[in-house]
């Protein structure tokens, strides 16, 4: 606290770190916030898509040759693009594949049965995850420029700030532009919001919620190699953690949102920054939680979610 009182500069590096991880919480949270929108569902297996996109880019970066101690330039980042758009294909397909396997069997089953797959498929994932790059933090390769431009005083903003935020604002613009435009968008919508006057005029709802896992898992899986790119270390059980703070963030946007749980995200993300920084990382999960139980408790629409009645 004194240290903020003497450099107000403090406070807005914190805010800086607290945009950049919540543009990353945001990626996540869109995931949680679109499956549970059109099937009601909360796909806990999500955070683990998130992190196994920084696992799959690991062996990706590898072999296009990239390395830590190569000058970066507009090649090396053409690369992290091409590398970002296979590692979003390969989650997307991935997503597709559990809500074929695990989740629509069970679509018309008691809503624990799909919840209880849920947490499994999380589990089988962090498990195989476990056994594939173990226990231990694993190193990811620092390839983004680490400029950095003054704000004064103390303060001062990363160009690996810079790019996460503005990745995020591209993608959540891209995402909230397809959803209202395109004619898959559409159809989710209308799923969404009747299932089955959607199936009667014509929308094919299998496909529509496998489109909607795939998108989903594209973000996530960007969001994982974003976040791997940012802090240079992946972990087996990331999505576990990061997964519960951008479900939190979800709700309190709007479970069903984009625009909501895009700005949850970065509300969680400030909220743990300043945890982090004027209190103790110790109460970070104390503060997060307790904002669900509030949410949940006094506004379950959420920040910008809107009241429905029961189906």
């Amino acid at each position: 606290m004194p240290r903020a009182a003497n450099d107000p500069s403090f406070f807005v590096q914190i805010v800086i770190y607290g945009l950049a991880n919540g543009a990353i919480y945001a990626l996540i949270a869109l995931g949680y916030t679109m499956v549970y929108g059109i099937v009601e569902l909360i796909n806990f297996a999500h955070g683990d898509v998130f992190t196994l996109g920084g696992f799959l880019a690991l062996p990706l970066i590898a072999a296009f040759g990239l390395r830590e101690d190569q000058s970066t330039g507009l090649g090396v980042y053409l690369v992290l693009l091409v590398v970002a758009l296979i590692v979003m294909l390969l989650t997307g397909s991935l997503n597709v594949l559990i809500e074929r396997v695990a989740y629509r069997p069970l679509r018309n089953a008691p809503r624990l049965a799909p919840l209880i797959t849920a947490v499994g498929m999380s589990f089988i994932l962090e498990g195989l995850m476990y056994m594939w790059q173990g226990a231990n933090n694993v190193h990811f390769p620092d390839l983004l420029p680490s400029g950095r431009i003054s704000l004064g005083g103390s303060a001062s903003i990363g160009a690996k700030d810079f790019i996460v935020i503005a990745l995020a604002v591209v993608l959540v613009v891209v995402l909230t532009t397809f959803i209202n435009n395109s004619k898959l968008g559409k159809a989710m919508r209308a799923t969404a919001q009747d299932r089955d006057a959607a199936q009667l005029m014509g929308v094919n709802i299998n496909r529509t919620i496998a489109a909607t896992f795939f998108i989903g898992a594209v973000l996530a899986g960007a969001g994982g190699m974003i976040f791997g790119l940012y802090f240079n270390t992946v972990r087996f059980d990331l999505g576990f953690q990061s997964g519960l703070f951008a479900f939190t963030a979800a709700v309190f946007g709007g479970i069903g949102n984009i625009q909501g749980a895009a700005l949850g995200g970065l509300f969680i993300g400030m909220v743990k920054a300043f945890s982090d920084a004027y209190f103790t990382s110790q109460l970070t999960d104390v503060w997060i939680f307790s904002i669900l139980i509030l949410v949940l408790v006094f506004r379950p629409t959420g920040l910008l979610g809107m009241r429905v009645p029961e189906k």
